[in-house]
């Protein structure tokens, strides 16, 4: 492998440097620049903009099978709101097929024959004219008015449908089906909404609520921002985003898939492990491992609270405090156990692992908020004195880099310490790969690591040029010359940022036994998701 020293030497000397400005093509060279990436667009719903944003998505679903609001909504449902799930089953299962597999019922050409009614218009009579007898309360109904029908014909009078509207809400069901019995068709979102508000106006809001609320517990591309208070705001993605890190408008980054605070290139399962430990676990597993004994019967930690070493677990089991043994007549500690002794190692090895990556987590996020709170200052400070120097050609007095390098050092630290992160986890003693695997495991280790090496160095060479002080004079020479340096070393370090994420997906993960995937590498943070208004 290269090193970067091939590209970039501190210590090397510099010849004299003529100034010209083609020489400048480091910035403008069309072809040496990577091509803008394609990113997905993600969107902030507020509560106003909710109800449009899931018009939006049952509109396309209606137009595209011919189905009424409600059960395109369930289609919609039942698919998770993913569009493309719905578009494949249509192409290879049919419209019928498509209905068939979700549950949806739709009306027949026919409702009359489906009718649950009894009537009785043969004969005249002198008593009030019965239209027909509902099938439930076994009452007459006397106008067409009371009485509702549902797409799959079946009809009841509207105080039974009203009932069993309001049950069906109170026991939360997701969808208010057919009050005939094994009927899966759902009940028209009008009629419940019209009978629901004549008699109980709150259940009527509240199914309302609720059928908002859908679009959000049932749809995998749209979650709340985890902001706390929180911002009002649900933020959607397109489709197959679901690894992704969105920065709400409120300005709270998080990860999609697990809400999380952006973590990206550790997958989600390795950061909430991380995250709990870092948080206090490992101080309280060193206390238990200092301070309490576990019971060779039920392995639970105990804690002596007297001076006698002959302690009595609540499992019923007799231990010797001094070693941890089982009380016998041949118990006997006073002699070393080699065994024990070396589990006893086993723990310290563990908590001088944990200790190595946990320092280097914390260094460069230290040096991360040192370089945001003091070195951005001197930076911009820098920016403002070199597009001040008349002295100094337009061009050249172009000060972007600055602040491109800037960001490309913050971005680096960002990647470096989760990178320790996931090391801890990646390489240990308890991660499930497939045996075949484990060839493959050690030579991606060391691939990661070398990248790691890289990234630290080239990092730590960034830090150094961005803090240098300028000289009391602006030479244009010399302004080229940093310039040149900085821009490298930010190209550098941008360069081995993509490697570290493409050896984490492409190498490591898929050798474990637990699917996982991270966010793809953004130098300038997490997609930013647009403000959205349909109201």
């Amino acid at each position: 492998m290269a090193s970067d020293d091939d590209y970039y030497d501190e210590d090397e000397g510099e010849e004299e440097l003529v100034v010209d400005e083609d020489d400048l093509g480091l910035l403008e060279d069309e072809e040496a620049a990577p091509l803008p990436e394609l990113r997905a667009d993600h969107w902030a719903i507020t509560r106003k903009s909710l109800s449009a944003a899931q018009q939006q998505d049952i509109s396309m679903v209606m137009n595209l099978v011919s189905l009424e609001p409600h059960n395109a909504r369930a289609l919609l449902m039942h698919h998770r709101w993913k569009m493309e799930r719905i578009t494949d089953f249509l192409e290879r299962r049919g419209r019928e097929g498509l209905f068939r597999e979700a549950g949806i019922v739709v009306p027949p050409e026919e409702n009359s024959s489906m009718l649950p009614f009894r009537t009785a218009v043969d004969k005249p009579s002198h008593k009030r004219p019965r239209i027909a007898t509902c099938n439930v309360c076994f009452e007459d109904v006397s106008r067409l008015s009371d009485v509702s029908t549902m797409d799959c014909g079946h009809c009841f009078c509207n105080d039974c449908w009203t009932e069993h509207f309001l049950a069906s809400l109170d026991n939360g069901k997701k969808h208010i089906h057919c009050m005939e019995l094994k009927c899966p068709a759902i009940c028209d979102d009008a009629t419940v909404r019209r009978l629901l508000g004549r008699k109980y106006p709150a259940a009527a809001k509240r199914f309302d609520g609720f059928v908002l609320e859908s679009y959000l517990e049932n749809n995998a591309s749209v979650k709340w921002c985890p902001s706390a208070p929180h911002c009002g705001r649900a933020i959607r993605v397109d489709a197959g985003e679901r690894y992704c890190e969105v920065e709400c408008p409120c300005g709270v980054s998080f990860c999609f898939n697990c809400a999380a605070p952006a973590h990206s290139p550790v997958p989600c399962t390795m950061w909430d492990q991380w995250d709990a430990k870092f948080r206090g676990e490992s101080e309280n597993l060193k206390w238990i491992a200092v301070h309490t004994k576990s019971c060779p019967s039920c392995h639970k930690p105990i804690e002596k609270n007297g001076g006698c070493n002959h302690v009595r677990c609540p499992c019923g089991q007799h231990l010797c405090y001094a070693c941890g043994g089982k009380l016998d007549s041949s118990h006997n500690c006073n002699r070393y156990d080699d065994k024990r002794a070396a589990s006893h190692d086993a723990i310290r090895r563990q908590m001088l692992r944990y200790t190595h990556y946990c320092d280097r987590f914390n260094v460069h996020t230290t040096s991360r908020k040192a370089e945001q709170s003091t070195l951005w200052p001197a930076v911009q400070k820098r920016i403002v004195r070199l597009e001040s120097a008349n002295s100094i050609r337009p061009l050249i007095r172009q000060s972007s880099w600055l602040a491109q390098a800037h960001g490309s050092l913050l971005a680096s630290r960002l990647v470096l310490s989760r990178s320790y992160a996931f090391a801890y986890y990646m390489f240990g003693d308890e991660v499930r790969t497939y045996p075949s695997d484990r060839a493959n495991l050690a030579m991606a280790k060391e691939l990661f690591e070398n990248q790691q090496e890289q990234l630290e160095r080239n990092a730590e060479r960034l830090s150094k040029v961005l803090a240098a002080e300028a000289a009391p004079k602006l030479v244009e020479e010399e302004v080229v010359r940093t310039m040149q340096k900085t821009v490298n070393l930010s190209k550098i370090v941008d360069t081995h940022c993509r490697e570290m994420y493409t050896c984490i997906q492409d190498e490591l993960l898929p050798l474990l036994m637990e699917s996982m995937s991270i966010a793809p590498y953004r130098p300038d943070g997490p997609d930013k998701a647009k403000e959205m208004d349909l109201a």
